[in-house]
């Protein structure tokens, strides 16, 4: 890897990134609208909002994330810009980090965003440390932009990059524990959820939720997320082409 290749990959980006406001809106925005109306939509009942607000917090940028991502970087590939980019004295890790970086940096605009409004204004009551919150959102984030990345290379088109979405993302949300206790469920699915990593996102925020220190769960949850999306960010590599099918 060459770091110069790699800034340069990443401000190639961004600077792509910038003419394209839908999808700035979509990353940045969105999920701090559907916290608003989450809060609101509890409204009568704060404690809800509380015991659900903080897992959605995690949840909502991986969605994100993972959709722009995934859409943008498809978008490369079958215009034949990555073609032409991976003809050019340019490693597959190069280009690979330099798209992680990029979004990476939105990631982090759209986690302190969302958890800024979820605990300053819209009174989500946690006992940790709300730094502690931005870290598990940043990682989920990235973890998003690590998915994004890795299935846009067996998609298509746009509309086969969306149609992973329920393929990657719907069995984590229903089995990550948002819905009921993982240790609730059926011993099959509580295995299957053991190894998905929003489990471990949804654990750590929960984590944050009740406990005022670090805990040693909460340092594992968060090893084990940002393990994933760097094992992911690898098989990204792996698996881009050089010739565009």
């Amino acid at each position: 890897m060459s770091p110069a290749r790699t800034l340069a990959t990443a401000a190639r980006v961004l600077r792509q990134l910038r003419h394209d406001p839908r999808s700035i809106a979509l990353m940045l925005l969105v999920p701090c609208v559907m916290l608003f109306l989450l809060r609101y939509v509890f409204d009568g009942s704060p404690g809800t909002f509380d015991n659900i607000g903080a897992s959605l917090l995690g949840i909502f940028p991986l969605i994100t994330m993972f959709l722009v991502t995934s859409i943008a970087t498809l978008r490369e590939r079958t215009s034949g810009t990555l073609e032409r980019l991976l003809a050019m004295p340019l490693g597959k890790s190069d280009l690979i980090a330099g798209y992680a970086l990029a979004f990476g940096l939105l990631a982090v605009l759209q986690s302190t965003l969302a958890t800024g409004l979820a605990v300053w204004f819209l009174g989500l009551d946690v006992i940790g440390s709300p730094w502690l919150l931005l870290l598990v959102a940043l990682l989920d984030a990235l973890l998003g932009t690590a998915l994004g990345l890795f299935v846009s290379a067996f998609a298509a088109s746009e509309f086969q990059a969306v149609q992973f979405m329920p393929a990657v993302i719907f069995p984590q949300l229903l089995l990550c524990g948002l819905f009921t206790p993982r240790d609730h469920m059926a011993p099959a699915l509580e295995a299957v959820s053991d190894v998905l990593p929003m489990s471990y996102a949804v654990d750590g925020m929960n984590q944050v939720l009740r406990h005022p220190e670090i805990t040693g769960d909460f340092v594992r949850d968060a090893l084990v997320v940002a393990g994933c999306a760097l094992l992911v960010l690898g098989l990204g590599a792996a698996t881009l082409r050089r010739r565009t099918t």
